[in-house]
C-alpha cells in the first residue's frame, strides 16, 4: 500500500476537562483493595497511568469531534468546500443511527457533496479512516479528506467500579483492569492532495494484518446488544491481548519495513497506540526499537481508543519530536486482532 499524492496538513485535538488521577480510582475501589489485600498504588504501578481524563457528564461525541476538527481546518488553510470526505472513526458514537458523522458534517459546515461516514475497528478507526481518505485522493476523486473521533471513558469505567465492587473477585480484576485505563478526549487529522496542500508531511503507505482468530480476546458493548443505552460491559485477557499483539506487530512491521524499503535505521521516531508501559516496554523491545525513539502520553491521559494515536502524534509534533525529513511510523493495534502501520515523509 503506497501513496505518492497524499499529505498529512494538520491535527486537531481536545482534551476532556476531568482529570481523574489513579489515586481517584483506587478510593472508590477500597473495598476491593482490602478484601484482595492490594497495597495502595497497585493500579499505577500496573498500567504506568498517573490519571486520564473524562468529559462531563451527557457530553455528545459529536461535540468533541466537532472542536477537534474546526481546529485541524483552521490550522490547515484548506477550505471546507475541499473537503470531500468526512469520516468518523470512534468506538464511541451518539446513536446506533444515523452516522455520528452526520452531525460532526453539520457542525464544521462542510458541503451537500462531502461523503459522510463512520468507522467501527475498534482502536484502529481512525487509521482506517486515513486509509479511506487516501485511497481516495490517490485516486483523484477527492481533494481533502478530514478523519474525526473522540472517545469517552466515564461511563465504562464507572460501570467496572460497580462490577467489581460487587464481586470482590480476583478474576473479574484481572478481567477489567485494562479498562479502568480508559481516558477521554477528542482528535481529527485532515490529509488533502498536491492540488491544495500546503504541507510537506507526505504519507507514503502502510501495510494492514490481522489475527481475526483472537477476536474474543478483547470486547466492550451492551450485554444484550440492544439497547445501546444499556448495561455495558468490557473485559479483556490483558495477557493473550500482549502475547498475541505482539506476535501480530512483529510480522507486521517486518512487512512494513519491505513494503517501504526502509534502511536499518529506520523509522526515525514513531508514535504507537497509548496503551501503558508493559505495552510499550514489550512492543518496542521485540521490534528493537530505541525507546528514545517513541513517544508517549499514557502516562498522563491513559487510552483514549482511537484517538490515543493521533492526539499523541499531535501533541508530539507541538513540542518538535519530529524534525524535517524525519520517516515517521504511526503504528496502531486494535481488539480484533487488527494492526496498521503507516509511514509519514515529516
Amino acid at each position: 500500500m503506497l501513496y505518492s499524492k497524499v499529505h498529512i496538513e494538520s491535527f486537531g485535538y481536545e482534551l476532556a476537562p476531568n482529570v481523574i488521577t489513579s489515586d481517584d480510582l483506587e478510593k472508590r475501589l477500597e473495598p476491593l483493595f482490602e478484601a484482595l489485600n492490594f497495597q495502595k498504588g497497585q493500579l499505577e504501578a500496573i498500567t504506568g497511568i498517573r490519571e486520564r481524563r473524562f468529559w462531563d457528564k451527557g457530553f455528545r461525541m459529536s461535540d468533541g469531534a466537532i472542536s477537534a476538527g474546526r481546529k485541524a481546518i483552521e490550522d490547515s488553510g484548506i477550505s471546507a468546500d475541499d473537503i470531500g470526505m468526512l469520516v468518523y472513526g470512534g468506538v464511541c458514537r451518539d446513536n446506533l443511527e444515523p452516522a455520528t458523522a452526520c452531525a460532526v458534517a453539520d457542525g464544521l459546515g462542510l458541503s451537500p457533496g462531502t461523503h459522510i461516514f463512520d468507522i467501527s475497528n475498534a482502536c484502529l478507526g481512525v487509521l482506517n479512516g486515513m486509509i479511506q481518505i487516501a485511497s481516495s485522493i490517490e485516486l483523484g476523486h477527492i481533494k481533502a479528506g478530514l478523519v474525526v473521533s473522540c472517545e469517552s471513558a466515564r461511563q465504562i469505567v464507572d460501570s467496572t467500579i460497580e462490577r467489581l465492587l460487587k464481586s470482590k473477585n480476583m478474576e473479574m480484576f484481572r478481567k477489567t483492569v485494562a479498562t479502568l485505563t480508559g481516558g477521554s478526549g477528542a482528535a481529527a487529522v485532515l490529509l488533502a492532495g498536491e492540488s491544495v496542500s500546503g504541507s510537506e508531511h507526505r504519507l507514503l503507505g502502510g501495510v494492514i494484518k490481522n489475527a481475526a482468530e483472537h477476536h474474543r480476546l478483547c470486547r466492550w458493548g451492551p450485554d444484550t446488544g440492544i439497547p445501546a443505552s444499556g448495561l455495558h460491559v468490557m473485559e479483556t485477557d490483558s495477557v493473550g491481548v500482549l502475547k498475541n499483539g505482539i506476535l501480530l506487530g512483529t510480522e507486521t512491521y517486518k512487512e512494513f519495513r519491505r513494503e517501504l524499503s526502509l534502511s536499518e535505521d529506520k523509522p526515525d521516531r514513531i508514535i504507537c497506540h497509548q496503551v501503558g508501559s508493559a505495552h510499550q516496554k514489550t512492543i518496542l523491545e521485540s521490534l528493537g526499537i530505541p525507546k528514545d525513539k517513541d513517544f508517549t502520553t499514557y502516562q498522563y491521559l491513559g487510552n483514549i481508543g482511537t484517538v490515543s494515536l493521533p492526539i499523541t502524534a499531535a501533541i508530539a509534533a507541538e513540542r518538535g519530536f519530529f524534525e524535517k525529513e524525519d520517516l515517521v511510523g504511526f503504528f496502531g493495534i486494535g481488539s480484533g486482532l487488527n494492526c496498521l502501520m503507516l509511514g509519514i515523509k515529516w
